[in-house]
């Protein structure tokens, strides 16, 4: 009765429901990452506060790049504001952390 089909179906609608409980956990996750972050106080050194950005929002997926200058920072945190979900706040940070 377990036809090669069948079970090439049972296969994929399995993997297709862990693939949706997988999305379901990890979104709230990255929301609450934003809110767990402290606002910037005078006496913290903006580059190191960046640092701690990066590290939050961009270390999951990249390592700080050693040579980017002002310009290409950038236009890469314009890219990766969105799908980082981003402040203005954390762009600005993260800008003086890779090119100061």
């Amino acid at each position: 009765m377990n036809s090669p089909l069948a079970v090439r179906l049972a296969f994929v609608l399995l993997f297709a429901a862990v693939l949706a409980a997988t999305a379901q956990n990890s979104a709230p996750q990255q929301q609450s990452v934003k809110s767990k972050l402290p606002p910037v106080q005078a006496t913290t050194n903006e580059s190191e506060e960046g640092e701690k950005r990066f590290e939050t929002h961009c270390g999951r997926c990249h390592v700080p790049p050693e040579d980017l200058s002002p310009r290409e920072a950038r236009a890469v945190l314009r890219q990766m504001r969105v799908r980082a979900d981003l402040s203005s706040e954390d762009e600005r940070l993260i800008l003086k952390y890779l090119a100061p």
